[in-house]
């Protein structure tokens, strides 16, 4: 149930740094614009206003929930719409392939509050649900697989790369031991496991001290930046006609990785055991992807 799908309210998305992409992206009426990720439509609202009743909007996002408001969204506005559910990279790839051409595409990555209002999703840190935080409910690998599963060694790199967290090690020692008595299940235990790991002092600055473990967290089970530098290697390209500009909001450590992806290297996943440079979370997808020529879009990145 998404009560506020039908009654807007306080916990409705509220687009960060508004004007900075309306800005970036300059929309003209007739232009066709990609909203890469959704979520409750905050950024398409704003947009669809600077495409006057013309041009179109291509709603992309990987969580079924996601549907219910771009239907509002769409009767709110009126737009000429379609909404594609899917990991971003691959449906823009595959627009990129039916010969779709796009004047502007808009990422921004993280957590929306369509998910944070669902407590049972598990993105929150603040109650205590099944450890899930999978934006797409049918990928098989869940938070709780991760922790239960990956090694101490992967968990601190997940921890420190992804989430900043000074404390990985200390943590990730701590998963380790207590899911040898006993698995995790909950959002709940986790964060008791965390607290107890890390310094008194600690735990009473700079906000919650889950916090960077979820986020660290939720980042490697949905693969958010290898979607981003897969989309902005094999997908965006293709979709550029004369130009193209690509405004992504992220957090500052989001930023090094992404923009690394539009220079010619193999992007740096924290390392296993044996060396493999693989994501920890997705050892299926392989780090080496396919390089593009990018001529013809711009990539600009708002923190």
């Amino acid at each position: 149930m998404l009560p506020n799908v039908l009654r807007p309210n306080a916990t409705d998305h509220v687009p960060v740094l508004a004007e900075e992409v309306r800005e970036a992206l300059a929309l003209r009426p007739g232009d066709t614009v990609v909203d890469a990720t959704f979520g409750s439509g905050g950024h398409a609202e704003l947009l669809a206003a600077d495409l006057r009743g013309e041009g179109k909007l291509i709603a992309i996002d990987r969580d079924p929930s996601a549907r219910a408001y771009f239907d509002r969204f769409r009767r709110g506005t009126g737009v000429q719409g379609r909404f594609l559910r899917g990991e971003f990279s691959l449906v823009l790839e595959q627009l990129a392939s039916n010969g779709v051409r796009a004047d502007a595409v808009l990422f921004d990555l993280g957590v929306s509050s369509m998910q944070i209002d669902q407590p049972e999703r598990g993105f929150s840190y603040a109650a205590d649900a099944p450890l899930d935080m999978r934006m797409d409910p049918n990928a098989e690998l869940s938070a709780r697989e991760l922790v239960n599963e990956a090694s101490e060694r992967d968990l601190t790199a997940i921890f420190r790369d992804y989430g900043e967290e000074r404390y990985a090690r200390q943590i990730a020692r701590a998963i380790g031991k207590r899911r040898r008595e006993q698995p995790f299940e909950r959002t709940g235990e986790l964060v008791e496991t965390i607290k107890a790991a890390i310094p008194a002092p600690a735990r009473f600055g700079d906000g919650h001290p889950a916090k960077r473990v979820f986020q660290a967290l939720r980042i490697a089970v949905n693969d958010e930046l290898g979607s981003l530098e897969a989309a902005l290697r094999e997908a965006v390209p293709p979709l550029a006609g004369a130009g193209l500009h690509v405004p992504a909001r992220l957090p500052r450590l989001r930023v090094r990785p992404a923009a690394r992806s539009a220079r010619p290297v193999a992007p740096r996943y924290p390392p296993d055991r044996a060396g493999d440079r693989r994501q920890p979370a997705r050892r299926v997808r392989s780090a080496a992807r396919r390089r593009q020529d990018r001529r013809g879009v711009t990539v600009g990145f708002v923190e």
